[in-house]
């Protein structure tokens, strides 16, 4: 069945950083009463003007919603709004911390939804991805996802929700990985640290 929502879009190949897709996180250190919910940074490589333009389509979409469910206050500049997109050549939203490596020649946003709207998770085939190893930052694949205007808390703009995740194929993992117990440890005698 075709799209006909304009605030839905499909991206074409992004790379996922900072995912949370498999089960919900709270960075409560930031904000102690924060609810789990399920989210990914997406990372669009800059030269998928394709994919911009329906991005850039679905945030002019869920303005104008915004503006005819009257969602935003009279007289609202929509094109001054807040939006979920950054440059990751530049810098995060406190203007002064660069992104990282992994965000050059890309374009960034996040994604998220609450927990009881669970995103499903596919491989290239459609078939839902169960096994957890398969799913960790700095894989390749597709997302849908949802922009929607919001006004909550005297702030407005245009949000997105994580809808679905394909997985396309596997990339450098991202946030330093795991170290191995064997290379922690090796294979060290007892006598070397127990003196």
């Amino acid at each position: 069945m075709a799209n006909t929502n304009p605030t839905h879009v499909v991206t074409g190949k992004v790379r996922l950083s900072y995912e949370h897709i498999l089960k919900p996180y709270a960075n409560t250190a930031n904000d102690p009463g924060a609810e789990p919910k399920y989210s990914a940074t997406v990372l669009v490589p800059k030269t998928d003007t394709a994919t911009m333009a329906k991005i850039n389509a679905g945030i002019a979409a869920a303005k104008k919603r915004g503006l005819e469910t009257k969602k935003y206050k009279d007289g609202t500049p929509v094109d001054k709004l807040p939006t979920p997109i950054w440059d990751g050549d530049g810098y995060r939203a406190d203007g002064y911390t660069p992104f990282g490596p992994e965000c050059r020649g890309m374009w960034v946003f996040t994604a998220s939804c609450r927990q009881d709207r669970k995103p499903e998770i596919v491989d290239t085939h459609g078939n839902p991805i169960i096994d957890a190893s398969e799913i960790y930052s700095g894989i390749w694949g597709r997302v849908g996802v949802d922009f929607f205007p919001y006004n909550f808390a005297g702030k407005q703009g245009v949000g997105c929700s994580l809808v679905n995740v394909q997985k396309l194929a596997d990339g450098e993992p991202l946030g330093g990985g795991r170290v191995s117990a064997a290379d922690d440890f090796g294979g060290d005698d007892e006598d070397d640290w127990m003196s």
